[in-house]
């Protein structure tokens, strides 16, 4: 925990006034960013949720469910990092503020490269117009969309998950 409280208060937080503003914000807010206990009983409960969402996006792929290739390929990732978090002994219930915690600790940090971070940006980018908004299989991957650097297949590379 020493190390996950040194990363959240320490070195990467400090380079920029925004991260750290964006930081501190979310651990002022009720369900935002809290130091707890690390927890590796946590840690494999959300590794398995992944897991778990990896073999829904599966079958969401072969029946060609397009909402549900975005919903799942957005919580595999999700989950993956978040049972990180937990094992840190971080606790996030605001997404925006956890996918922050993966760029400011972990990608500026250096510990983790940025395309997982912004693989997880978009792919909650779309799972959120793919919920709020009506679109259609072809405005999901056309050039247009804000999500146009990725292609259908990097929606269905799973996240590295052991």
């Amino acid at each position: 925990m020493e190390s996950c409280l040194l990363m959240l208060f320490g070195g990467t937080i400090e380079k920029t006034n925004e991260p750290k503003s964006h930081i501190s914000w979310c651990m002022k807010q009720k369900r935002g960013v809290k130091l707890e206990e690390p927890n590796d009983n946590l840690c494999t409960v959300y590794l398995t949720k992944a897991k778990s969402a990896l073999n829904m996006l599966t079958s969401a792929n072969e029946k060609e469910e397009v909402d549900w290739i975005a919903t799942t390929a957005y919580y595999a990732r999700y989950f993956a990092f978040y049972g990180l978090l937990q094992k840190c002994g971080i606790k996030s219930e605001i997404h925006d503020c956890t996918i922050s915690l993966m760029h400011f600790l972990f990608v500026e940090g250096k510990l983790i490269e940025k395309h997982f971070y912004t693989e997880l940006q978009l792919a909650k980018d779309l799972r959120e117009d793919m919920q709020y908004y009506v679109m259609n299989r072809q405005e999901i991957f056309s050039p247009r969309t804000k999500v146009r650097g990725l292609k259908r297949e990097d929606f269905l590379t799973p996240p590295i998950v052991t």
